[in-house]
C-alpha cells in the first residue's frame, strides 16, 4: 500500500471542505506531478479512495495513467505489460453513504464500490452495471480490515491510496500504508475550516506516526518526496 499527495508549503491538501478538485487547484497542474501520479497509478493492481474524492472531482475524472498524464499512454501501458499487470488499474471507492452520483465517468467504465449494508441496494439500484457494489460491512461504518480482506479477495497485492484525508488517516493508524509520495507545491493555500492537511479525523498526539525519507527529486519549484511509514 502506497499513498499519493500533492501539498502545499504550508500543509494544505484539501479546500473548500474536500469538495473541490483541490490537486490540480494545489499543484497549478504541474507536468512533472502529474507524470508521477500516472507512473504511480501504472504500478498499482487497484487505486483505492474515499467516495468524497470522487465527488471532489466534478464528475470528469478516470483513475488510470493515461487519463492523468496522456503523453505518456504507451510508456505506462508498456509498464503494466512487462509487469503482468490488467490494462488498467482496477478503481475500488469507499462509500460509506449513497452519495454516489452514477454519470461519473469512473463508475461507467467500472469500479468496485465498497459500501456498507444498509446503502448497498440502493447503489446497486443506481449505479451502472459496468460497476460493482459490494457489502463489506453490516454496521453503518467500514473497517480498514474490511476494506482490504476484499481487495485480498479479488487478488490486489499492489494498492494506490489517493485519499482523502480521512481514508488516509484511518489507514495509517491501522499501519496498513507503507510508503508515502508526497509532492510538495511551492504555493500559501493558508488555513481555515474549510482547508485542512493530508489527515483528517484523526489525532496521534504525542506518539505521532514516524517515518524515513527514501529519495527527494525537484523539478522547477516543486519537490517529489518519498517516505517508508514506520510500523
Amino acid at each position: 500500500m502506497y499513498a499519493n499527495f500533492v501539498s502545499s508549503i504550508d500543509g494544505i491538501v484539501a479546500l473548500e471542505a474536500g469538495t473541490a478538485p483541490s490537486g490540480g487547484i494545489i499543484s497549478g497542474r504541474n507536468e512533472a506531478d502529474r507524470f508521477v501520479m500516472g507512473l504511480l497509478r501504472a504500478f498499482a493492481d487497484a487505486v483505492l479512495v474515499g467516495a468524497g474524492t470522487v465527488r471532489a472531482e466534478g464528475g470528469k475524472a478516470l483513475w488510470t495513467p493515461d487519463y492523468i498524464f496522456p503523453a505518456a499512454a504507451k510508456a505506462y501501458a508498456d509498464l503494466r505489460q512487462a509487469l503482468k499487470r490488467e490494462k488498467t488499474p482496477r478503481l475500488v471507492i469507499v462509500c460509506g453513504s449513497d452519495a454516489l452520483d452514477p454519470s461519473e465517468p469512473a463508475l461507467e467504465a467500472g469500479a468496485l464500490v465498497l459500501t456498507t449494508a444498509a446503502p448497498a441496494k440502493r447503489l446497486r439500484a443506481v449505479l451502472p452495471k459496468a460497476t460493482e457494489v459490494r457489502a463489506v460491512s453490516d454496521s453503518d461504518s467500514i473497517d480498514v480490515e474490511d476494506i482490504f480482506e476484499a481487495m485480498r479477495a479479488d487478488g490486489y497485492r499492489t494498492i494506490l491510496s489517493e485519499g482523502g484525508p480521512q481514508l488516509f488517516g484511518e489507514l495509517v493508524s491501522r499501519d496498513r500504508v507503507d510508503e508515502l509520495f508526497l509532492t510538495v507545491s511551492p504555493v500559501l493555500e493558508g488555513q481555515s475550516d474549510q482547508s485542512f492537511g493530508m489527515i483528517r479525523g484523526v489525532d496521534f498526539g504525542r506518539t505521532p506516526k514516524r517515518s524515513r525519507l527514501l529519495s527527494v527529486h525537484r523539478h522547477e519549484s516543486h519537490l517529489f518526496l518519498r517516505y517508508q511509514l514506520e510500523h
